[in-house]
């Protein structure tokens, strides 16, 4: 039971499902009411308030470890570039490659920086060594720190180099893409900067000649599986949709269109996630609330867009779960421009506004918890329906939670994850600047 008597709504104790730890390597046994929720579900989501906490990393590793342990899920599908995942995924199952490097560069938008995920890594490694079936990892999202469409057009061109040898990729579409590439999401403001001032035919000519190249690579499908396996075509397939869809979301951003910028590439996560339902029976998401939800996300200064998990509802139903978080108080990302110079994170308000999802679990028990909000009481249903907000970092958008998610997971205190030095060491120069003015608290 919680002691905080400011509030005035709270959950039942009955609905309260304590966390005895956050520990990855402990014993599971506290998750076990887990098994009734998970069902049959082919897809376990699980969401997180805002990018590098801490907890929110030592949450997935832990369900990632039951999920795989007592129900035999096989991959762990991240909010990280699709094809710099690749590289990850040859680690996991015993690649030969350094993983600090790894890290790095296998992991992207800076999520792969942290000794949270170094250890989550390490444990799949080590698990495959024994494992009857192996669990991989998988980037789902358009890489590139979503800025960059170097990534994945290299990762299309290599596999032409192969499948259709006589073919040239028109070297204006690579050098077009160059001109505003970031090395890393702390450039990604830059690289917008620069793509708005290229000529409109020069983006228009890189917009066709990834249309093109999609053309050909479809139209001719069978005559590429004939000189490549199919796991090899249909994975460049994916990397060159995703790409293209990349050059959407940038067009949208540039002109201010945030709404279609977001919808284009939850979209394109939610076709990427499918696609691995077919080569995998059961996989696990790793994302943003904002992309998990089965509602419409709202950012500042935004109309609601189409999220992720409202598409994978649509199309799975009940094999679609979702498990949102919520937190209490410590440190968050910080969506300021000061996260550019080193000021990474930002204290959160000394508890959440009422009237959020955040103030009810936090008012509700005094650890970290996880509740079912599918088996709540008439009473407690009640009490979550009043609930009009949801806290996303550092500011509030719209929200329903009975109808957003199945299960919350709340993290009673989040403090920034703990930097990994290969991990920096393997990173490029706009990288290690920030990192190095970082003082962690």
């Amino acid at each position: 039971m919680s002691t905080n008597t400011t509030a005035s709504v709270r959950l039942s104790d009955e609905a309260v499902l304590p966390l005895r730890t956050l520990d990855p390597a402990a014993p599971l046994d506290d998750l076990e009411w887990l098994d009734e929720s998970i069902g049959d579900a082919r897809v376990v989501a699980i969401g997180e308030s805002a990018h590098y906490n801490r907890e929110t990393y030592l949450i997935r590793h832990r369900l990632l470890r039951y999920l795989v342990e007592r129900h035999g899920f096989s991959t762990y599908a991240m909010e990280s570039g699709f094809t710099e995942g690749w590289r990850t995924d040859d680690w996991v199952r015993g690649g030969e490659d350094q993983l600090g490097q790894v890290l790095a560069n296998g992991v992207t938008s800076l999520m792969g920086l942290w000794t949270e995920m170094r250890a989550q890594l390490e444990w799949m490694r080590q698990h495959n060594r024994t494992a009857a079936r192996p669990v991989g990892f998988s980037g789902i999202d358009l890489g590139g720190a979503n800025a960059s469409l170097l990534p994945g057009l290299d990762a299309v061109t290599a596999y032409l180099a192969e499948a259709d040898p006589e073919f040239e990729v028109d070297p204006a579409i690579r050098e077009a893409a160059s001109a505003f590439a970031p090395p890393s999401a702390f450039s990604a403001p830059a690289a917008f900067a620069t793509y708005s001032e290229l000529a409109p035919a020069t983006k228009d000519a890189l917009t066709a000649g990834l249309a093109e190249l999609a053309a050909r690579v479809t139209g001719r499908r069978l005559d590429y599986l004939r000189r490549t396996t199919a796991d090899a075509y249909h994975r460049a397939l994916r990397a060159l949709r995703l790409t293209s869809t990349l050059d959407t979301v940038i067009r949208a951003m540039t002109r201010g269109d945030q709404r279609t910028a977001m919808s284009n590439r939850d979209a394109a996560i939610a076709d990427t996630v499918e696609w691995l339902l077919d080569k995998e029976g059961r996989i696990v998401v790793a994302a943003h609330n904002g992309h998990i939800q089965r509602w419409p996300v709202t950012l500042p200064g935004m109309a609601p867009a189409t999220t992720m998990g409202l598409h994978l509802a649509d199309r799975l139903g009940k094999d679609y779960l979702v498990l949102g978080t919520t937190s209490g108080t410590g440190q968050t990302l910080n969506t300021a421009p000061g996260f550019y110079t080193g000021e990474l994170f930002t204290d959160l308000e000394a508890a959440p506004q009422p009237g959020s999802l955040d103030a009810l679990m936090a008012a509700s028990h005094d650890g970290s918890f996880a509740t079912d909000l599918r088996r709540l009481s008439p009473a407690d249903t009640r009490t979550v329906q009043a609930v009009t907000q949801q806290r996303f970092g550092t500011f509030y958008g719209e929200s329903n939670p009975l109808a957003a998610y199945d299960i919350v997971v709340h993290l009673a205190q989040v403090t920034p994850a703990g930097p990994d030095a290969d991990a920096l060491a393997s990173s490029p120069p706009d990288v290690q600047e920030p990192f190095s003015h970082w003082k962690p608290e």
